[in-house]
C-alpha cells in the first residue's frame, strides 16, 4: 500500500479479500476494480452510485464520497482488525445505514482484548477521525517494522 500511495493511487476496497498470499507467504494486494489515480490533491471524489464497501470505509469518505490514502488507511485498520479476529465481519449484525451513523459519529470497531497493545495502537491510528492525523502508509510500514522488532515489516510467514 505504500508503494501504491507513493503512485498516487488509491484503492477504495482494501479489505482481507483482497489480499492475496503468494507460495512464499507474501501479501499481494489484489482487486483494483474500485483503485483510481488521483490528481495532484491526492482526493478521488466519487460520484458515481455502484455498490462500495460501507464496513471498512473512513468517515470522510462515507459522508462526503471522499476517498485518499488517508482513508485507505482506515481500511488498512479494519483488514487488521479483520485479521486478528480470524476473519470476523465488521460490524456484524448492522445494516449499512447503521454502519455509516456510528463510523461518521467517531465509534470504532472493538480491539479484541488478546490483540497485542503495539498492534491494538496501530488499529486505532488509523482510525483517527481526521484524515491528516492518520499515519501515511511509510508510517505505517515503519510501526509495523517495528512491531516485528527487527526494523522491518513483518510478512505472512
Amino acid at each position: 500500500m505504500a508503494h501504491l500511495a507513493a503512485h498516487m493511487i488509491v484503492h477504495r476496497d482494501l479489505a482481507a479479500r483482497n489480499i492475496l498470499l503468494t507460495e512464499r507467504h507474501v501479501c499481494k494486494v489484489s482487486h483494483f476494480s474500485l483503485a483510481r489515480h488521483v490528481d495532484e490533491e491526492d482526493i478521488y471524489e466519487s460520484v458515481s452510485r455502484r455498490p462500495l464497501p460501507l464496513r471498512w470505509m473512513s468517515p470522510e469518505s462515507l459522508s462526503d464520497g471522499v476517498f485518499t490514502s488517508q482513508s485507505d488507511v482506515w481500511s488498512y485498520g479494519v483488514l487488521l482488525w479483520e485479521l486478528v479476529t480470524l476473519g470476523a465481519s465488521p460490524y456484524p449484525d448492522m445494516t449499512g445505514k447503521m454502519v455509516t451513523e456510528l463510523v461518521t459519529k467517531g465509534t470504532q470497531l472493538q480491539v479484541p482484548r488478546s490483540c497485542p497493545d503495539d498492534l491494538s495502537a496501530l488499529m486505532r491510528s488509523c482510525w483517527v477521525m481526521a484524515a491528516h492525523q492518520r499515519p501515511t502508509f511509510q508510517a505505517v510500514v515503519d510501526m509495523l517494522g517495528d512491531i516485528n522488532g527487527d526494523g522491518r515489516a513483518a510478512t505472512c510467514d
